[in-house]
């Protein structure tokens, strides 16, 4: 593993050592964790990770993965209306499309 990503990991679980024992994340602290855990991070790292996640919800960000809520890959629409649809309305798309299969079936 590189020097860079080691770096970003161990600041990631800081962060997260840190916000599990209900303790503010700061660059010192996830400093502090590091050298506890004999890894060397590049020192720009612990302060960007406690200016990313300044004033965010960890746990709802946490708890949030996986859910749809990231950013659209690329291409994707973004905008009002964008993926307004609901996860309801297709099911009825697809039983729509049997009902006709049915018909057609019957011919």
């Amino acid at each position: 593993m590189s020097g860079s990503k080691k770096s970003e990991l161990a600041c990631v679980y800081s962060a997260l050592i840190l916000h599990d024992d209900e303790v503010d994340i700061t660059a010192e602290k996830i400093m502090i964790l590091c050298k506890a855990a004999n890894v060397d991070v590049e020192p720009f790292w612990p302060g960007l990770f406690t200016k990313a996640l300044q004033g965010i919800d960890v746990t709802s960000l946490i708890t949030n993965i996986g859910s749809g809520a990231a950013a659209p890959a690329g291409g994707a629409e973004v905008g009002p209306g964008a993926g307004a649809g609901t996860a309801e309305e297709a099911p009825a798309v697809e039983k729509e499309e049997k009902e006709d299969s049915d018909a057609s079936d019957d011919d």
